[in-house]
């Protein structure tokens, strides 16, 4: 049987990633008939406990993502584990990775926004990741927008061995009793507006700030749940709650009662809170670029990025609807281990060693 090992060091995160991570790992559990070697940074994170019975192994090694010791530890780690094949969720595969390797690209984000990345940064950033397409024997792209920004930056050979699976989510819609016990611990009394995700530079939320502001209507308010450093920055105008965090048990309830989730991202490789919202039945309103057009559902409010167009909207928001789940985890898992397999029987033992 394969040794096929996840890296999931980024799955003790709050990021996109994490979730990506720790949602995918749990279906691949369920579906694979493969050994699987989770890689963590400590075996006793929460997540693990609740992982389904299976053929797996837990590896332990504290070696921290985009670092020094990333580039060292992991080759050495994966040739001491006899490790087949890695599955990486992200691109921060090490430049000299002695096995054969999946990855997933969710965007190519810095390529075209570097936020406050620092010159060395960027060019760590571009190495790692032209290295990852290069060399990886498949990659996966969580959509088709992605798919062709890898065709655009790196060429059509890279786009050949990309296959695109979509995210997915798995919220229940939750009951009124679980809705009100929400809105009173997070003191939320009046109908609001509601933002997931950060504040860095392409979320582009001071304009969301701005348009919230020329609504001029002291019977709403915005919530906004947003954690990491640049939210420090952001000038809260009156009528504007900032939560930095909520548990996945509480998120469900904070999308129900909203009028309509908000997005003024100006780029998205997936934007995983549409689903979210989507699956409760909250109303979409976002910039119609990038991959949300690819994931928004029907009847969601598609606009241009200006203060103009999103003040108006937040006036007339779409209506709530009945929930959807279009695109599920369990789906992405058998997908992905579709392509694991076929990666790992086409690798000669020895390759790339």
């Amino acid at each position: 049987m394969k040794r096929v090992l996840i890296d999931c060091r980024l799955s003790r995160t709050a990021s996109g990633i994490g979730r990506y991570t720790r949602e995918l790992v749990t279906e691949l559990l369920k579906t694979a008939e493969m050994h699987f070697m989770l890689l963590v940074r400590s075996r006793h994170e929460e997540w693990l406990k609740t992982l389904p019975k299976g053929s797996r192994t837990i590896v332990e090694a504290d070696i921290p993502h985009y670092s020094i010791r990333e580039q060292l530890m992991l080759p050495w780690m994966l040739r001491s584990e006899r490790v087949d094949l890695l599955f990486s969720p992200h691109f921060n595969v090490p430049l000299f990775c002695p096995v054969p390797f999946v990855a997933t690209i969710h965007d190519l984000i810095l390529h075209r926004y570097p936020n406050e990345a620092s010159k060395l940064k960027q060019i760590a950033y571009r190495m790692v990741v032209g290295s990852c397409i290069r060399r990886a024997r498949a990659l996966i792209a969580v959509s088709n927008f992605t798919a062709r920004e890898i065709e655009e930056l790196y060429g059509a050979d890279a786009r050949r061995k990309t296959t695109v699976i979509h995210e997915g989510v798995e919220f229940e819609s939750p009951s009124k009793e679980t809705i009100a016990t929400v809105l009173r611990k997070f003191n939320l009394w009046k109908p609001y507006f509601l933002y997931v995700g950060n504040a860095k530079q392409h979320k582009n939320v001071p304009l969301l700030l701005r348009a919230f502001s020329k609504l001029e209507d002291p019977s709403k308010e915005l919530v906004l749940v947003c954690g990491g450093k640049e939210t420090k920055n952001l000038r809260l105008p009156r009528g504007v709650r900032g939560i930095a965090s909520v548990s996945d048990q509480d998120l469900p309830a904070l999308y129900a009662s909203a009028l309509a989730f908000v997005t003024p991202s100006l780029y998205e490789g997936f934007c995983l809170p549409v689903l979210e919202a989507e699956a409760v039945g909250c109303p979409v309103i976002a910039v119609g670029t990038t991959a949300i057009p690819e994931v928004a559902p029907p009847g969601s409010r598609l606009i241009e990025p200006t203060v103009e167009a999103l003040t108006a909207t937040l006036k007339n928001p779409p209506r709530h609807h009945e929930s959807r789940k279009r695109f599920l985890w369990k789906d992405a898992a058998q997908k992905t281990v579709a392509l694991l397999h076929e990666v790992a029987g086409s690798a000669r033992h020895g390759e790339e060693r």
